[in-house]
């Protein structure tokens, strides 16, 4: 691999939290459990969470991943991903008879109640979020119509709504805290008088991993985000070291980390999206170790006790794993 990297490649620090949070935590043990109790196959509607190695680990183990319900045979049983899905897909997965679990994160069907209630009282909604993202069909799918997608600032130029107290703003629970910021105060000037989420809808393990990496970039000569392509929060992280100034490059597997990222390099930021399990994050450090890295340490950040319980009908009533 070079001596180069060995040289002078000397401490790997990681980013506190990182990877798996309580929703990602709870929607797979949702799968797990399914197949426990009513054996392979289960039917998996998108990909449970946006991360290759726990897709293919389930896959495994008898879930099928699947996008259009035709492709589920009757009676069997149905697991909506933590993304979340539209009325549309509720009512056809019922139409269907399928026996259904919901592994919708439940800061997302948060979001999806707010969507919900307000419309009742007559509201319209911009959403801040990235279009063609699974979470974002499913919000924007609780309407037939009245919630506007706004991707960056110049959309909410181009918006074209009336000045009224009935308008409000939700967001996709993934995105750039800096970002949505932005975007949020450009749909308030152009529209005072809409109506915030009470807390805002970026969920807390996004805000604690990007709060995460603002302090690990500035102390790192290169930052490696443990996440797949497809992982909205994981891009996020890469995007904000960068933004920070710091080289950033995301592996989906330790076999993506290139020696030639570490060269000159003295000091690896190491973080994991929030579908990341940790497993891949042992293997990356054990090849950075291999490439040089001398020492390991974590670097002082939040400590996550969030748990959600699992949906009715699967075992116990315990919660799902902490993340």
């Amino acid at each position: 691999m070079g001596d180069k990297v060995a040289d002078e490649l000397h401490e790997v620090l990681l980013a506190e939290p990182r990877g798996f949070c309580a929703g990602v935590d709870r929607a797979i043990e949702i799968v797990e459990r399914a197949l426990k109790k009513f054996g392979a196959p289960i039917y998996v509607r998108h990909e449970i969470v946006h991360n290759t190695y726990v897709v293919n680990d389930l896959k495994a183990k008898g879930a099928i991943f699947i996008e259009d319900l035709a492709d589920v045979p009757p009676g069997a049983t149905l697991v909506f991903s933590a993304h979340g899905v539209s009325q549309a897909v509720r009512h056809e997965a019922d139409q269907r008879g399928f026996s259904v679990f919901d592994a919708t994160c439940p800061l997302v069907t948060k979001v999806h109640v707010e969507v919900a209630k307000l419309h009742k009282e007559g509201y319209d909604f911009v959403m801040i979020g990235h279009k063609g993202h699974p979470e974002v069909e499913g919000t924007m799918g609780q309407l037939d119509e009245g919630i506007f997608l706004v991707e960056d600032v110049q959309d909410v130029e181009r918006l074209e709504l009336p000045q009224t107290d009935r308008l409000a703003v939700v967001t996709q629970t993934t995105l750039s805290v800096d970002d949505a910021a932005e975007i949020l105060a450009a749909v308030k000037r152009r529209f005072p008088k809409v109506r915030e989420p009470k807390k805002q809808d970026i969920c807390y393990a996004t805000q604690n991993r990007q709060d995460a990496v603002k302090v690990l970039a500035p102390s790192v000569d290169v930052v490696i985000v443990v996440g797949s392509p497809t992982s909205s929060n994981s891009n996020r992280l890469q995007e904000l070291a960068e933004r920070l100034g710091t080289p950033a490059y995301m592996v989906d597997q330790p076999e993506d980390l290139k020696a030639q990222w570490l060269v000159g390099k003295r000091r690896v930021g190491l973080t994991a999206g929030a579908s990341a399990p940790d497993i891949l994050v042992q293997q990356v450090i054990a090849r950075l170790r291999a490439l040089g890295a001398v020492s390991v340490r974590s670097l002082p950040g939040v400590e996550e006790s969030v748990h959600f319980p699992l949906p009715m009908g699967l075992g116990d009533k315990s919660m799902a794993r902490l993340g």
